[in-house]
């Protein structure tokens, strides 16, 4: 057989009988031979994840300190030095390491999603070699391996099943999808099932759920589902956040103002007032420096980290800080179901009986809810037939339901979490499981089959039934039970099954069916000693027994939204951002989950399966995207591709995921969330955010959140960047001027402005709260810069123009109460020059004081939140005014600062600048506000 021809048979081997998959690949009943092995191992490598190589720790920790921001500060810090100013160019530097440094960890701390991917497979395996059973290590299974797999063992490599008994796998780490899936030896010749879906294949990464099998070892290490997923996860590179760019951006438009202003101070210096170049020179650096706000980048990362825990408190763990605005800035959340918008608990909803219908209260595995029946509470006790239903149900499962204890704070379910809500329901109408469990004993068990659709259970009645004491309870599909029934209960009475009936039934099942919900049918038959039934009981078939079964019900159950999806949802909607559901469930359920939530507003949105995913072109898709419309069925690189193209759309992607299967995708996105509780540790190390509730609604907590980060921002940009021009126009006044107005403001000034006063206020602005209506808005768009044009007129023309006019009058103010100096820093007239400068710099402290009450909020009237509402803008105001008194005052520090006392009367001329400035910026937006409110009046 030729190569591709065996590659090709190899892909379709799901179709192939047993005996078959032996020939393809390779092997025997009794498995491979040590030297056969050996020869393979050569040929394919070890069943291992490989990791990828990155670049170096060293260059990435170097490329902290190489970005344009920081070669800012080093020239700053050497400026600093070159004017004799040691002290400050030392600060400099340290803020730059600190933030190299503090960058660096963020970014270390951020890739840990391989080593947890390899955590995930087993250390050992059993296998037949040679005919004899043997334990290996995982790593040495190779192509052709035959391998023994029983309840609790985790799976090694991607295998086809040749025998196995009641074999279920748990594939959630594939499909995110918690309940087990049913296995089968049997050739499958279906063409419409995702790769996952097929029932004669089992994958690396998942594990035994019930039952034992035996498997023929397909694909190894990289090559499996598993090894997929791990490649698209390493390769996934991702990209700078949208903060992350805009604050490039910043640096890049702020670099741009401060050397055109050094430039124009240059000139001026050399040609208007005749310095000497060198002079000039450092003097024009000195105003560069001044323009770059050396704090931004601290600020910036320390209200990230304030916003971090505020976050916490919400239920969302945030790894990357700059995580925390991208999610502001989110257009799209692409969610999965499961346990997400769901509570991923199985809940009967529905009891339905030929003339009855029920239905059933409280959700979740606790037995607390109640059986009803127009809207009155009925026990099993009451009737006969709802009694035969729930406890048929119940005991013909196996699942077991676990209380509260120390590994759980709420009740937890073995086995599959469908039968799990029939015991619970059974319990609601008042049914001791365990306890009829005991009296009616089981004897024999004929499993769920996948060809069959349906499982039965016989048992040893406590009291004979019509001289019979074995009775059989079969569970399953309804349109299958159905088929065997010839007759049905109604209202205790046994009758034959009618065309009438069946049509009834049917058009129940297809009505829940349409709701998304799912639906169980439960019939028994009594078996009689005069049937035609072997008397040993292991002989029994479903042939023998499943014929001639007495129709009881319909049992209707879900997994319900969580109660508070859908507030969250329409809020998501008010914000302008789009959900799209994506899930490994069916397409009905996932539609009507969506409905009922409000994903979706239209009555036949898009439902999109894996297999039609697989055959659209990206331009299609982006056509779909644009649309309402949900996902079903696919598979880890079909998530990843829409992901994919909704980035290329322009769009800012919120992904959830809770496992391995979600991980390429969480962290392509943007921000990827992923479920704290129910979530693979490959999940949680591949995103960004992690839910400790698992809830969609701490998603958008999180984005409320996020967006007040960036207004935040914005915040303390324009209260950083409004003092630069009170810093610059004294110079410009000493240079314009040609020198008959002594330098009102020194460099070392300046620069503890920028380092010292301004830092504290600055950082409290970044813990404001969200402003009113800040949900109501749509997220902002990637071309709206953080430094936009509104901003910046704001900050200079504006608060920057007060502050400037209050610090040239307060330094007018003392030279005309003193007389003007005669020589500055020199002569008589040197210490009313050095209180000038103070005043000058206490001005612009105190007009700042004002600026940090009008930047706390962007149109309402900040009386309205509260002037003293914000307690660490508070501490930063006593801090700047404590920070001020001693400069003025402490001889040591009036040296260093070129300072001296003030006296009790420039003081109180100080103490008018805050409530002017305030009141003045009051009556701004009074204006903007009136003006807004006719507009809205007239539109």
């Amino acid at each position: 057989m030729g190569e591709s021809t065996q590659s090709k048979t190899k892909d379709n081997i799901y179709k192939l009988p047993t005996d078959k998959v032996y020939e393809v690949l390779g092997t025997t009943p009794g498995g491979l031979s040590k030297e056969v092995a050996e020869q393979r191992q050569k040929e394919h490598g070890k069943n291992i994840i490989e990791t990828i190589k990155k670049k170096s720790a060293l260059l990435t920790f170097l490329a902290n300190f190489t970005h344009l921001m920081a070669i800012l500060l080093w020239v700053g810090g050497l400026v600093a030095f070159w004017a004799d100013m040691p002290q400050l160019g030392v600060a400099i530097w340290l803020v730059n390491v600190i933030n190299g440094v503090f960058s660096f960890w963020q970014e270390s701390r951020a890739d840990k999603a391989t080593e947890a991917l390899k955590n995930m497979l087993p250390s050992y395996a059993r296998v037949l070699r040679s005919g004899e059973e043997q334990k290996i290590l995982s790593e040495d299974l190779v192509p052709g391996d035959i391998i023994l797999l029983e309840e609790g063992d985790k799976i090694s490599a991607d295998a086809r099943i040749i025998e196995c008994s009641d074999f279920q796998v748990d594939q959630s780490t594939l499909t995110g999808e918690s309940n087990p899936v049913r296995k089968t030896k049997d050739a499958i010749l279906k063409d419409d099932l995702t790769h996952a879906e097929i029932p004669n294949l089992i994958f690396a990464g998942t594990s035994v759920a019930e039952g034992n099998g035996k498997a023929v070892v397909m694909d190894i290490g990289m090559h499996t589902e598993f090894g997929k997923i791990a490649y698209l996860t390493q390769n996934m590179q991702k990209e700078n956040s949208p903060l992350q760019k805009e604050l490039n951006r910043v640096t890049k438009q702020v670099s741009i103002i401060a050397i055109s202003f050094g430039v124009v101070f240059f000139f001026a210096s050399t040609f208007l007032v005749k310095e000497s170049v060198a002079a000039s020179f450092i003097f024009a650096l000195g105003m560069v420096v001044a323009f770059i706000p050396e704090g931004l980048l601290p600020t910036v990362t320390l209200a990230l980290a304030m916003a971090v825990q505020r976050m916490s408190k919400r239920n969302a763990l945030v790894k990357k800080l700059s995580s925390v605005e991208t999610l502001g800035s989110t257009t799209v959340i692409c969610t999965d179901k499961t346990g997400t918008l769901t509570q991923n608990e199985m809940t009967v909803s529905h009891l339905w009986l030929a003339e009855k219908q029920f239905s059933v209260s409280g959700v979740g595995y606790a037995p607390s809810g109640d059986i009803l029946l127009s809207n009155k509470k009925v026990m099993a006790s009451e009737d006969e037939d709802l009694r035969l239903l729930l406890s048929a149900a119940a005991l013909c499962s196996n699942a077991r339901l676990l209380p509260p204890g120390e590994e759980s704070a709420r009740y937890t379910v073995l086995g599959d979490p469908t039968e799990a809500c029939l015991g619970v329901v059974a319990e609601k109408a008042g049914i001791d499981v365990k306890k009829q469990s005991e009296l009616t004993p089981r004897l024999r068990e004929l499993p769920f089959e996948s060809r069959r659709k349906r499982m039965t259970t016989i048992h040893q009645l406590e009291k004979p039934m019509e001289g019979t004491n074995r009775i059989a309870y079969v569970k399953g599909a309804p349109k299958e039970v159905m088929k065997l029934s010839d007759s049905i209960r109604v209202n205790g009475t046994i009758i034959p099954m009618e065309e009438e009936m069946r049509n009834k039934i049917m058009e129940a099942n297809d009505n829940y069916a349409r709701k998304g919900l799912r639906v169980l049918a439960v019939a028994y038959r009594l078996i009689h000693k005069n049937d035609d039934v072997p008397k040993n009981m292991s002989a029994y078939t479903p042939e023998i027994i499943e014929k001639e079964l007495v129709f009881v019900g319909l049992i209707v159950m879900a997994d319900p939204p969580r109660p508070e999806v859908a507030s969250a949802v329409e809020e998501c909607h008010r914000a302008g951002i789009r959900i799209i559901m994506i899930t490994g469930d069916y397409g009905l359920t996932a539609e009507s989950i969506a409905k009922r939530i409000g994903i979706v507003k239209g009555k036949h949105p898009r439902v999109v399966s894996g297999l039609e995913l697989e055959a659209l072109t990206d331009e299609q898709l982006k056509e779909y995207l644009k649309d309402e419309i949900i996902f079903a069925r696919v598979a880890p690189e079909q998530k990843l591709r829409v992901v994919t193209n909704l980035q290329e759309m322009g769009e800012i992607v919120a992904v959830t995921g809770d496992g391995v299967n979600d991980s390429p995708a969480l962290k392509k996105a943007d921000i990827g969330v992923a479920m704290g509780i129910a979530g693979t540790d490959v999940a949680k190390e591949a995103a960004d955010m992690i839910l400790t509730d698992d809830n969609f609604a701490s998603i958008v907590h999180a984005i409320e959140e996020g967006r007040a980060v960036y207004s935040n921002i914005q915040k303390f940009m324009l209260y950083i960047l409004n003092s630069n021009m009170p810093e610059a126009v004294p110079s410009a006044l000493y240079l314009f001027s040609k020198g008959a107005i002594p330098l009102p403001l020194t460099v070392m000034q300046i620069l503890t402005i920028d380092l010292g006063t301004d830092m504290l206020p600055a950082l409290g602005l970044g813990t404001e709260k969200p402003e009113e209506g800040i949900m109501n808005q749509p997220p902002r768009k990637q071309n709206q810069p953080l430094l936009h044009k509104k901003l910046i007129i704001k900050a200079f023309l504006w608060y920057g123009l007060l502050g400037s006019i209050g610090s040239t009058i307060s330094y007018f103010f003392v030279n005309i109460q003193n007389g003007w100096p005669s020589v500055p820093l020199a002569g008589d007239g040197s210490d009313i020059y050095l209180k000038a400068t103070a005043m000058a710099l206490a001005a612009i402290v105190f007009t700042q004081i004002g600026a940090v009450f009008n930047c706390r909020t962007e149109k309402q009237s900040v009386f309205k939140v509260g002037l003293f509402s914000n307690k660490r803008v508070n501490f930063g105001i006593v801090f700047e005014i404590m920070l001020i008194f001693l400069f003025v005052y402490l001889p040591p520090l009036q040296s260093v600062f070129h300072t001296a006392a003030l006296d009790l009367t420039d003081w109180l001329f100080l103490c008018i600048w805050p409530p002017l400035i305030l009141l003045l910026e009051e009556l701004r937006k009074r204006i903007v506000r009136n003006k807004e409110a006719i507009k809205v009046k007239e539109g």
